[in-house]
């Protein structure tokens, strides 16, 4: 699954063009690396999301295949850190 999909479908982002802007200006990484919207995500990468007041870094899961519920999306990931100020 691309990664601004996943970002939405897991509500860590709340909309894809949102995902697509962020990615862009490379406050995502995978891996430790920049991630562009089109990357290719799989179980076990780990997601880490630049704020203005912090970061965020979750590890993945599951890989849906197309959209869950509200209730699964906390599912798909596991929050590794949370630092906001």
């Amino acid at each position: 699954m691309r990664l601004d999909k996943f970002l939405k479908v897991s509500r860590l982002i709340k909309r894809r063009t949102v995902a697509n802007d962020v990615s862009e200006q490379g406050r995502i990484s995978v891996n430790g690396f920049p991630a562009k919207p089109a990357k290719q995500l799989k179980v076990g990468d780990k997601i880490t999301i630049a704020y203005a007041g912090g970061e965020t870094t979750v590890e993945i899961l599951i890989v849906p295949t197309g959209n869950v519920s509200v209730q699964e999306a906390s599912s798909l990931y596991k929050v590794i850190s949370d630092f906001r100020k």
